[in-house]
């Protein structure tokens, strides 16, 4: 006990550092996100018509995406969430380089009352992995 009153503020740090780690995980869960893995992905897209939507920048989508995946950047994901109004009734599967990115994209789209909105766990990198089809 005395070595934990001599050295509050490393506890502190430890404490500070395991509520980062868990917040976000934690959030997704109470926001109703799913992290799903590539085979779950490819099961979403050909059983439940899975929209892909590719939230990187226009040059990493030109580079290789997910087949008939639509791109829209998280940075302009705000101004263009109406573009995605006609597939609310589908299950959304968001990509992007490593699945950063659409964790942000995931809970702003849940926030616009999107129900079925899935992360692609490890994003295009997890996808080209297992040596599935990329289009250019």
């Amino acid at each position: 006990m005395q070595f934990v009153i001599q050295n509050w503020y490393l506890f502190l740090a430890l404490v500070v550092v395991l509520v980062m780690l868990i917040a976000a995980p934690l959030n997704r869960v109470l926001r109703g996100i799913k992290s799903v893995p590539v085979s779950e992905a490819v099961r979403m897209v050909n059983r439940d018509s899975a929209l892909v939507v590719d939230v990187r920048e226009p040059d990493e989508f030109r580079n290789g995406h997910i087949p008939d995946a639509i791109n829209i950047p998280l940075s302009a994901l705000r101004t263009r969430v109406s573009e995605l109004e006609k597939f609310k009734s589908r299950p959304l599967l968001i990509s992007c380089r490593t699945s950063q990115r659409s964790a942000k994209a995931a809970s702003m789209l849940r926030s616009q009352n999107f129900q079925s909105v899935h992360i692609l766990a490890g994003g295009i990198l997890a996808w080209q992995n297992e040596n599935l089809p990329t289009q250019k």
